[in-house]
């Protein structure tokens, strides 16, 4: 089980938390559970939400798996009467769900050196499908369960917990449709905020910094193991001079979703990079 730095007592309180059979959401989940939560791991993959769960019960942990698709309302109304007749109304919701696609990146990071690559994916050849996939992906599903599930936290001192990047604040180039889906995450996460400030509802979100995924492995290494010179751009301005582990974002989750120590925070987003979006450069 994961380490609750924190000693944040989730004990009878339920935590939904999407995406959840992805490597980041599925180290959330666990440390939800060892937290004390009952935990409903939902992913479109149900098999590796099962996966998760297990790990999970072997531990001596409550979750139980669900299969979701974020992007469809009614599958979700569903998902959440069968969450509320295994564990009752939800506590906590982390909207884990999102990523990139490569029909949304192009292959060259600036214009000038599409005539020395070979078959170039520039800006100019972005699928308008594969760009409205990321948008619906990181937006929308961070939209429909927070409209699903918000019901159940009012008046109820419950909490959202959105998953921003670090390049909502200053975009990365190649990535053009997931940096600005990841940047209306933090604007939605100030507006829901706001919007639920008064109804016993905190809204906040974190913004992980560089770390090593299956979504982005391929950017980051070459197939014989050797980094490439991406990786090479982001050590040097990550001052920290490393990669994030997954287990670093942990105890900002459980940080603001404590309503002990989080009371009056609501409508922030905390980026966890390794200075990264505080270095200039020089």
């Amino acid at each position: 089980m994961e380490k609750n730095v924190l000693n944040t007592d989730l004990t009878g309180k339920v935590c939904v938390v999407t995406g959840a059979g992805g490597a980041i959401c599925s180290m959330f989940s666990k440390t939800l559970a060892a937290a004390g939560g009952k935990v409903a791991v939902l992913d479109l993959n149900e098999e590796a939400a099962q996966k998760v769960v297990d790990e999970i019960t072997a531990e001596g942990g409550t979750a139980k798996a669900y299969k979701a698709n974020v992007l469809d309302r009614a599958v979700m109304d569903q998902v959440h009467e069968q969450i509320l007749a295994d564990f009752g109304p939800c506590d906590v919701l982390i909207n884990g769900a999102g990523g990139n696609n490569p029909r949304a990146t192009t292959d060259n990071e600036f214009h000038f050196e599409a005539k020395d690559i070979e078959n170039c994916k520039t800006f100019f050849d972005l699928d308008k499908d594969g760009v409205e996939f990321v948008f619906a992906l990181n937006w929308l599903g961070t939209l429909i369960p927070s409209q699903v599930f918000a019901p159940d936290m009012i008046d109820r001192n419950g909490n959202i917990l959105n998953i921003a990047s670090m390049n909502a604040y200053t975009p990365l180039t190649k990535i053009p449709a997931y940096s600005g889906a990841k940047a209306a995450i933090v604007n939605f996460t100030q507006w829901l905020a706001t919007y639920f400030a008064q109804s016993g509802i905190r809204v906040n979100a974190i913004a992980p910094g560089f770390l090593v995924g299956n979504q982005n492995r391929s950017l980051l290494f070459n197939e014989d193991g050797t980094p490439t010179a991406r990786t090479g751009k982001i050590l040097a301005g990550t001052p920290m001079g490393r990669f994030g582990d997954p287990e670093e974002l942990t105890g900002a989750v459980l940080f603001l979703i404590n309503n002990d120590a989080a009371s009056f925070i609501t409508g922030v987003c905390i980026p966890i990079d390794g200075g990264f979006s505080a270095y200039s450069g020089v």
